[in-house]
């Protein structure tokens, strides 16, 4: 349970240094970062897992590289129903998700020590 609350405020923090960083991310309050990445969570369980498989011979022809594209649409796609949080574009969404993803990754190895 530890783990999971700490990943969650991990994403969490990683949506707002998106919104601090990239111009066309907003993001409202620190709540409305949190009930993002609660969101983000589900749909990267959940939706991620189908979207890559339905999409695997474009994955094999890039490479994987298709995989930030599902990334960024993912975010895209949550940006219209959770209130305070937008994305203005494709690209907005793409560069966001880069920073998201490599920021959780880079939080979750520094704490893995520590959890």
């Amino acid at each position: 349970m530890t783990k999971l609350l700490a990943k969650w405020i991990i994403i969490s923090l990683s949506v707002l240094l998106a919104a601090y960083i990239i111009p066309g991310i907003t993001v409202a309050s620190s709540y409305t970062a949190i009930i993002t990445a609660l969101f983000l969570g589900l749909f990267n369980a959940l939706v991620r897992p189908i979207l890559v498989v339905l999409t695997l011979p474009i994955n094999i022809l890039t490479l994987g590289l298709f995989i930030f594209v599902i990334n960024a649409l993912i975010l895209l796609f949550l940006s219209t129903f959770i209130k305070g949080f937008v994305v203005d574009s494709f690209w907005t969404a793409f560069l966001g998700a880069l920073l998201i993803s490599a920021a959780s990754w880079l939080g979750n190895n520094i704490f893995k020590t520590v959890l």
